[in-house]
């Protein structure tokens, strides 16, 4: 389970370790009210993952690498509650709100297989000033997403995209099978634009016969091939479970990198 609240799907998440934040970023509200918002779309992305549109009233705005709380009650009084990074970048009014299924979960199977447009969650925020990062921040940018990890990232490169910007940045993403990328055609038309933006996946499971790319876990070998050099002091964000965030994190600072350049946000151990 995730800290602060309570984890996963997309970004069910435990905030940063430092304990301070950056000057560039406001500092969080100290209260941050629940409110309910409208769903107006559903968008499959995978087999497993949706995103949810919502349009949520008196919005305050966002930063990249944000998330949302969101309850839901049971007609007998029962809340469960967990925390979803929000995908879709400042620029766009509404919130996109992309949630992986889980089959043991207690709120992804409800977003993913009954809410429908028209409907109404409860939700608060947006939350965290840590793991964000805008254009304003410069670069280069790399960002290291496992799974449904990707979510806060896809904010970043929605970002990045919106506002015309050619601030170097790679994407090394690491998913179970070919057809569980999230994004997938999104993320190939970003890096088509040819303004800075690399992707680079790497699968560990199934993949298609014509495929030519990594086909590992990410591990210190692959990050010494695509990370940018540790002189160019890039600003690294990572994010998915736990195992992964550790292991990159780790393999980036033995690299050389400034472990004050290198921010982690992860999933707990059950959530949903």
């Amino acid at each position: 389970m995730a800290t602060p609240g309570v984890s996963n799907a997309i970004g069910g998440i435990e905030m940063a370790t430092a304990s301070t934040l950056p000057t560039s970023i406001p500092a969080q509200p100290h209260r941050v009210e629940w409110r309910f918002a409208d769903v107006i779309e559903i968008t499959p992305e995978t087999a497993t993952t949706k995103s949810v549109t919502l349009r949520i009233p008196d919005w305050m705005g966002h930063l990249p690498g944000q998330h949302v709380d969101l309850r839901l009650t049971a007609e007998d009084g029962y809340q469960a509650q967990r925390s979803y990074s929000i995908a879709s970048p400042p620029e766009q009014k509404e919130v996109v709100l992309t949630v992986e299924r889980l089959e043991d979960g207690e709120v992804s199977p409800y977003l993913t297989d009954v809410l429908l447009p028209g409907d109404k969650l409860e939700v608060r925020g947006p939350i965290g000033g840590y793991f964000t990062w805008t254009v304003a921040n410069g670069g280069p940018l790399f960002l290291v997403g496992g799974g449904s990890g990707v979510v806060p990232l896809m904010a970043m490169l929605r970002h990045r995209a919106a506002l015309k910007s050619n601030v170097s940045a790679k994407l090394l993403y690491s998913s179970r099978n070919y057809d569980q990328v999230i994004y997938l055609k999104e993320l190939e038309k970003l890096q088509a634009a040819g303004d800075g933006l690399q992707v680079i996946n790497t699968i560990t499971r199934s993949v298609p016969p014509e495929w030519t790319g990594y086909r590992r876990r990410i591990d210190r070998e692959m990050l010494a091939e695509v990370a940018p050099p540790p002189a160019a002091q890039p600003q690294i964000f990572i994010c998915g479970p736990t195992p992964l965030v550790e292991s990159v994190a780790n393999s980036l600072v033995e690299l050389g990198h400034d472990p004050v350049r290198v921010k982690t946000e992860r999933f707990g151990p059950t959530g949903g």
